[in-house]
């Protein structure tokens, strides 16, 4: 059955290929601890998971949301009268609020790495480039890496860009960054030559090779590395976070951020909204006559 619910997610739902690697890793997890699905023997792997494996409460519940789907499909199959994971609680989970780069240290990578002097340096453009376009469109690393030479419109300063469950969305492209791509593409031809089509991916390596994961994890580092206001974790997600949050700082309301970002839902986009309000209440504490003075009345006319 484990087979047939694979082929149901990557055929019917269309999941991501990385997205099908990890429910049947959680699968045959759970059928090597257990022979059936039941309340009990659920909560027993809750357990397990937790204080045996020490995994995160998010990794959990990724765990229960996936066999939560598998039983909601062989209920669809009518090989069980209802979905036992519904019973079992989630693990409580801190909420964290997303991190992101303040816009003055972002401005001060851009002002230091300027794309012009890099023309004629292959991997010092490339390099640029991934951290401009994570930044200044918002797409998710797998995104980036699936952007094909096509995707690029320069003449309606517009990006092409396949989400997740196959939907494609438009994203608008500042001018700065169309000029950056096509110099970049500029130098693609000169070293790569006609191999190069629509159909070929945007960015390639050194070597013309598509990007992969670690590749653009690791540019990401070393291009933030040592950027004054610049610390903590540096990835592609931080950039996206990045984008978001200072949108939202902007006035651009959450709907059309929901939209350049590809989420599913609003939901998805509200966490930005927390910086935001953690924002306006320092500026609150910092300026408010009363919240100054601790908040004493004082005399009153």
């Amino acid at each position: 059955m484990i087979e047939e619910y694979l082929t149901y997610i990557s055929g019917v739902r269309r999941y991501s290929a990385r997205t099908q690697a990890v429910y049947k890793e959680v699968l045959e997890s759970y059928f090597r601890f257990a022979d059936a699905l039941t309340v009990t023997d659920l909560r027993n792997y809750e357990v397990h998971l937790l204080d045996e494996e020490g995994l995160s409460a998010k990794t959990v519940a990724l765990h229960l949301s996936v066999l939560s789907g598998y039983c909601r499909f062989l209920v669809r199959q009518g090989r069980m009268d209802s979905n036992p994971a519904r019973l079992v609680p989630r693990p409580k989970q801190e909420k964290r609020l997303p991190v992101f780069f303040r816009e003055e240290a972002m401005s001060r990578y851009f002002e230091q790495t300027g794309a012009v002097p890099r023309f004629g340096n292959y991997e010092a453009m490339l390099s640029r480039l991934i951290v401009s376009v994570l930044y200044n469109t918002g797409i998710r690393r797998s995104e980036l890496i699936g952007l094909r030479r096509g995707s690029f419109d320069p003449a309606r300063r517009q990006l092409s860009v396949l989400g997740k469950g196959d939907k494609m969305r438009q994203i608008p492209l500042i001018p700065a960054l169309c000029e950056e791509i096509s110099l970049y593409l500029q130098s693609v031809d000169e070293r790569f030559g006609p191999v190069c089509n629509n159909e070929s991916p945007l960015l390639l390596t050194g070597k013309g090779d598509a990007m992969y994961p670690v590749f653009v994890d690791r540019t990401i580092k070393k291009e933030l590395e040592g950027i004054e206001g610049i610390s903590g974790r540096k990835s592609p997600h931080v950039l996206r976070h990045s984008l978001a949050t200072q949108l939202l700082d902007e006035g651009a309301d959450l709907n059309s951020i929901k939209e350049m970002l590809g989420h599913s839902s609003l939901a998805a986009t509200q966490i930005y909204t927390h910086n935001s309000i953690e924002k306006l209440k320092k500026v609150y504490l910092n300026a408010h006559p009363r919240a100054k003075n601790g908040g004493d009345y004082g005399d009153q006319d």
